[in-house]
């Protein structure tokens, strides 16, 4: 923890008073001002909006090249960069009406552009539309994007899988920097809450260029809540219900900024009774509970923008043995249990030169992780400490070329403290370089770079060798090289086409290569292979999308190839009561997509008519099925916006059908599933009473209280349903 303090330091120590000013007007193309115009800025996140007079100011920012992103509601999104100085300059702004969805600034990529301009295709989705879907979880929201589903264990845990890969082969990031927490195992679940968070970018594809190992199966980059315009104060209250499993959620946070600081702070609790299946049984001991706090301060100068953010999780899991059995609506788990707290730290620097700029990420995760199986005493008790830092320099951009080189880097130590150990201790240390480039000319674009990146593992030797929980001492080393080249193009007004090819990498994990003994999660007795050699994968991906004024269609394709990819194979052999597993490697491939329209008649622009469907195909080289791959879906809703009078503003309404296939597809050692479709529906809006207003929603998912088993639930062993009906309202004040 001393070097992310150290980093802390540094970033802060270099602060002085700056005076520097941009300001203007934003007016539509016929001269008329717009107010409320939202003006934000990336590289130092700040923001603001437009006065009645369409005027927008900033104040003390850094000096040096700074982009600037105006939205509003109704008209095409602009980024703008100035050049920015004591001086102070005067940028008027005109924007173009267009009915179209709002662009947004990609914040995962190298150079922060809008998603228009991106050459790499990048699903962005803002949290609070990920809400107004009535999820209960994190987890659950990320599935209604196309090519994201989740490995469930009940209706707490959930692994992100993106286009049929998961665990260690998808990188989670929070606050700017890379999430550790133990991710490998199966009953694991994503660690981070929806409070606090703006938006989420996901890559799906090998992202192994900006992130390093893992990264091979595509990256969830979560955006953190932007801080408040300079010089005002804010504070809300956020109260949900959810009937299916008796839970309540609670959030409450306030945020204010001046010229030159700006804070937030924000906490929430929910708790949940055991979730109830199709009938009315409850599955017995899968409540649970959380606690997640997350604050942050932030400080401008004439040279260095540095903001620090923190974020505190403590999960209480129960977890299920007797399936349904003991009906209970207590709130309390019972053994066997988690417990997880999870520390997230950050700083983020940006070093502003006359015209270039330096990006200084340092991060410092704890992960402590406790499994209680029938007394007070933890059986498991894994310790996970990570030190990451991030540093890219941004070149002098030119009129067409924009230029990015950086390191990468990982200190990582595990330790065991409870009387059983998955893994042993270890430490893994982390080294990356890599350089990318982007050129723009007409309407075209190309994006490639290189990286290298070097792996060293080493572990303890715990145990008498030979016997169940024994590890070996390790000391491996990985190397890899990657590459990408996209390219982007408008190929009429209306149609744009994106060609992406990557390569990428992971390096097996611990329990890959060390594993020795039962794993209770799964019921079988798992070994580990020290000799395993990385995953190296290359992938194409193709992209396609139309946008009139209002019709707009996607297609994506992707084909993806993986050169020795790990996986637990079954054995003639028994333990005890338990197969034995061996963890082994054989090349595999996968290949499939995503598409759907999105259609808004005229004059009826008030509604829409979504649809989307995923695919995905994963087979050995030998032609056999990989487990654990998301079944078809298709998605289809129809939504309307609308107003009433004065009192009713941003309001909504909107009907889901969301149909699953038959997964047939399957591993030799995998059951197979049917197919079953889900009616979901939700209403909300603002309301206004006198001088006050509140957001309010309701949602109904699962409608008919279809009784189903998700082809990735880890339940589906014991035949276990999964939620039925469940009923969420919200209601969101401003205090």
């Amino acid at each position: 923890m001393k070097y992310f303090f150290l980093a802390l330091f540094l970033g802060f120590s270099v602060m002085a008073l700056s005076q520097n000013k941009i300001s203007g007007i934003i007016t539509d193309s016929d001269k008329l001002p717009l107010a409320g115009v939202s003006i934000y800025a990336p590289a130092i996140q700040a923001s603001t909006t437009s006065d009645a007079n369409g005027f927008y100011s900033f104040s003390r920012i850094p000096s040096g090249k700074i982009s600037f992103i105006f939205s509003y509601v109704g008209f095409t999104t602009l980024q703008r960069d100035f050049q920015v100085s004591e001086d102070g300059i005067q940028a008027d702004i005109i924007l173009q009406e267009d009915v179209h969805l709002m662009d947004e600034v990609i914040i995962s990529t190298a150079f922060n552009k809008l998603q228009s301009q991106n050459v790499m295709k990048v699903e962005h989705e803002s949290i609070k539309s990920l809400q107004q879907k009535g999820i209960t979880t994190l987890i659950e929201g990320l599935t209604t994007i196309p090519g994201v589903s989740q490995i469930s264990t009940g209706a707490s845990i959930g692994k992100p899988v993106i286009r049929g890969l998961s665990s260690n082969r998808v990188l989670v990031y929070s606050q700017g920097v890379r999430l550790e927490n133990q991710q490998f195992g199966d009953e694991h679940g994503l660690g981070l809450n929806d409070s606090g968070i703006e938006s989420v970018e996901v890559i799906k594809g090998p992202a192994s260029l900006l992130y390093g190992s893992d990264a091979l199966g595509g990256v969830l980059y979560f955006i953190p809540e932007k801080f408040a315009n300079a010089n005002t104060i804010k504070a809300d209250v956020d109260q949900k219900y959810y009937s299916n499993t008796e839970g309540t959620s609670t959030s409450v946070g306030v945020k204010g900024s001046t010229d030159k600081w700006k804070f937030l702070g924000r906490g929430s609790y929910s708790a949940h009774s055991d979730y109830e299946i199709p009938g009315g049984d409850k599955v017995t001991n899968t409540r649970y509970n959380e606690l997640d706090l997350k604050g942050g301060i932030g400080y401008n100068t004439q040279s260095v923008s540095s903001i620090f953010r923190y974020n505190f999780n403590r999960l209480d899991l129960g977890m299920t043995e007797d399936g349904i059995a003991e009906q209970s609506n207590s709130k309390k788990t019972e053994f066997p249990r988690q417990a997880v707290d999870n520390h997230i730290m950050s700083l983020h620097n940006k070093i502003f030169f006359k015209n270039s700029s330096l990006d200084a990420d340092f991060g410092y995760i704890m992960n402590f992780r406790q499994e209680f199986e029938d007394s007070p005493e933890a059986a498991l008790d894994m310790h996970l400490r990570t030190f990451n830092y991030d540093l890219k320099y941004n070149f002098p951009k030119t009129t067409k070329i924009e230029l990015i080189a950086g390191i990468q880097g990982m200190h990582q130590q595990n330790e065991n403290f409870g009387e059983e150990s998955l893994i042993p201790n270890a430490t893994i240390n982390d080294f990356g370089v890599f350089g990318t480039a982007n050129y723009e000319w007409g309407k075209s674009a190309v994006q490639a770079g290189l990286r290298y990146d070097h792996r060293n593992l080493s572990s303890e030797a715990n145990g008498i060798s030979g016997e169940e929980g024994s590890f070996e001492a390790l000391d491996l080393d990985f190397d890899s090289f990657n590459a990408s080249l996209g390219y982007k193009t408008d190929l009429t007004k209306e149609l744009l086409l994106r060609l992406n090819l990557a390569s990428g990498f992971r390096a097996p994990n611990l329990a890959e290569l060390t594993s020795n003994g039962v794993h209770e999660g799964t019921n079988r007795y798992e070994i580990g292979d020290s000799n395993l050699d990385k995953e190296q994968n290359f992938q194409v991906d193709l992209n396609l999308e139309y946008t009139s004024e209002h019709f707009e269609f996607f297609a994506n394709a992707f084909y993806n190839y993986i050169d020795n990819y790990i996986y637990a194979a079954p054995s003639a052999a028994m333990i005890e009561d338990y197969v034995i597993f061996n963890y082994t490697q054989d090349n595999a491939r996968l290949y499939g997509g995503e598409v759907g329209f999105h259609f808004h008649p005229h004059p009826l622009d008030w509604l829409h008519i979504e649809t989307s469907f995923e695919t995905v195909t994963a087979k050995k080289e030998g032609g056999d099925y990989l487990p654990l791959i998301p079944a078809n879906t298709w998605s289809n809703t129809i939504r309307t916006e609308f107003g009433i009078k004065e009192w009713l503003s941003s309001g909504y309404a909107r009907v889901n059908s969301t149909s699953t296939f038959a997964q047939t597809n399957t591993d030799l050692n995998e059951t197979t599933s049917t197919a079953y479709t889900l009616i979901n529906a939700g209403f909300g809006g603002k309301i206004k009473m006198a001088n006050n207003s509140f957001d309010f929603s309701v949602s109904a998912n699962n409608i008919f209280d279809k009784e189903y088993i998700s082809h990735l639930s880890r339940l589906k062993v014991d035949e276990i349903p999964n939620i039925g009906r469940s009923i969420i309202v919200g209601l969101k004040f401003a205090i």
